[in-house]
């Protein structure tokens, strides 16, 4: 029997997501960006610029205990400038794990080279965190007694941030991606194994960068840093081919925040509409999040009319979000009505289990593969912050091998198996690896039995008054 008031909830979501699309395409058509909805054409690449690149070489960097000593020795080699922007940085942050901080570690380099980092200026009030005043005391932990430029960006959309996480090298090397220098809200340091620590869990993910494409991320910083310290940086030279991979560096900037991109810039919302789209067997997402309207619309759509017998969803999320839990399960409670039974979506979360635990992992990857020809990763997450109104920075590719190769990576660590024993068919592997693990997992969990993987399905929302959370969220958050 269907429940009057669960439908009746439904159907006012409905109308209310449909107002925040409504919402999002005007707001875009006013600014000239409506193609971010609607792009034309097969090809995967956003249009405009920064173009695809050629010759350049790519290291996907999974987990803190790989990424983060990567980013520590290339920041030991710097011999001219560094560049940091982030959304949050601790001046204890230990990114070798041995007992150097950040800012011990920026002090020694800015004692021989340019040193300059750029975060956001926090929350203006303090009901939110971080706030203007952590961000001062963070300020002066890290330029006291030293030579460090710390500026901090308050052009900010109202209830937005500045989210991007990178680091720029002598314009010779750049890293991109989720990965915070910060212990704030969890330790970023954790392993492919994630044995319970006695604490939260962190999954997240970067990549590393040499050649053409590191010129755009440098001039993306170039940009902001212009805007908001006033001092003009030197063009950065566009480097010597360092590999064979073609990249394309996309990015959220909302309009109006700053002078040099009044329009805007919403070339993320752009990749992913066009990879997603295109989707013919497999979408597979990493992200903190799952409640951007534009996004489930286009997978509700593949579910309810699949283009192929084949064609599998699987995403990998948080099961405690920092925010927006509601508006995720409200989501994946959409997608699953769209599937209709069929068993071609599955969302799954990740439990840190040993000795210490079970502790939850905290997914914060923001990585995308779609038919194992188009990869995305980087700071953005699929919702409205980082789509319409957060500053954001990834990174395309749609190079086979190289999304082939990291997908198979990621599904060896999740369902802690050999890349042989995971790297045939997508599809089999989905519907006899992933879900038998996944709801054995789950079912564990709600006979309140110890899990043995740590891998489980992300049951969605059950509760009527959360239903019509995810698109209020969406329509108040955008403004």
């Amino acid at each position: 029997m269907i429940d009057p008031l669960l439908a009746f909830d439904k159907k006012l979501g409905d109308v209310v997501e449909r107002l925040v699309r409504s919402h999002h395409r005007r707001r875009l058509r006013r600014r000239g960006w409506e193609r971010a909805l609607d792009a034309q054409g097969d090809r995967l690449w956003a249009d405009g610029d920064p173009p695809p690149r050629e010759g350049n070489a790519i290291e996907v960097l999974v987990d803190g205990a790989e990424a983060l000593p990567r980013i520590a020795a290339e920041l030991r080699k710097a011999r001219s400038h560094v560049h940091i922007a982030g959304w949050y940085v601790s001046p204890w942050f230990d990114l070798e794990h041995d007992g150097t901080g950040l800012a011990t570690l920026l002090a020694g380099l800015a004692a021989r080279v340019d040193v300059r980092v750029l975060v956001w200026a926090g929350s203006p009030l303090p009901l939110f965190r971080p706030d203007r005043e952590d961000v001062d005391g963070v300020r002066h932990a890290i330029t006291f007694g030293s030579d460090v430029r710390f500026v901090v960006d308050p052009k900010e959309r109202p209830m937005h941030c500045h989210h991007e996480k990178l680091v720029v090298i002598d314009d010779r090397v750049a890293f991109v991606g989720g990965i915070d220098l910060t212990t704030y809200e969890g330790d970023r340091w954790d392993s492919r194994d994630h044995v319970a620590r006695g604490r939260l869990g962190w999954h997240d993910a970067a990549v590393m960068l040499r050649g053409p494409i590191v010129a755009d991320v440098a001039e993306h910083f170039r940009l902001r840093w212009r805007e908001v310290a006033h001092e003009e940086l030197a063009q950065p030279k566009r480097a010597q081919r360092a590999g064979h991979t073609e990249l394309q560096l996309v990015r959220t900037v909302p309009e109006t925040v700053y002078e040099a991109l009044p329009h805007g810039d919403f070339r993320i919302l752009e990749a992913y509409t066009r990879a997603l789209r295109s989707a013919q067997k497999l979408v597979y997402l990493e992200n903190q999040f799952y409640w951007s309207s534009e996004i489930a619309e286009i997978l509700e759509r593949k579910l309810a009319h699949p283009p192929s017998d084949e064609f599998r969803v699987v995403l990998v999320l948080p099961a405690n979000p920092n925010n927006g839990a509601d508006d995720t399960r409200g989501q994946l409670a959409d997608l699953l009505e769209c599937d209709g039974g069929a068993d071609r979506v599955l969302a799954c979360t990740l439990t840190a289990l040993g000795d210490r635990g079970p502790c939850p992992i905290y997914v914060h990857a923001k990585i995308g593969i779609v038919d194992d020809r188009w990869f995305t990763l980087g700071s953005a997450n699929l919702n409205e912050h980082s789509l319409f109104n957060d500053t954001e920075v990834n990174v395309v590719c749609c190079e086979p091998e190289l999304a082939r190769r990291t997908r198979i990576r990621l599904w060896s660590e999740h369902l802690e198996r050999t890349e042989a024993e995971v790297s045939g068919d997508a599809t089999q592997v989905v519907d006899e690896l992933w879900r038998p693990i996944a709801e054995e997992q789950r079912r564990r969990v709600e006979a309140g039995q110890p899990q043995t993987h740590r891998l489980s399905r992300l049951p969605h929302v059950s509760r009527r008054s959360r239903r019509l959370m995810g698109p209020v969220s969406g329509l108040l958050v955008d403004g």
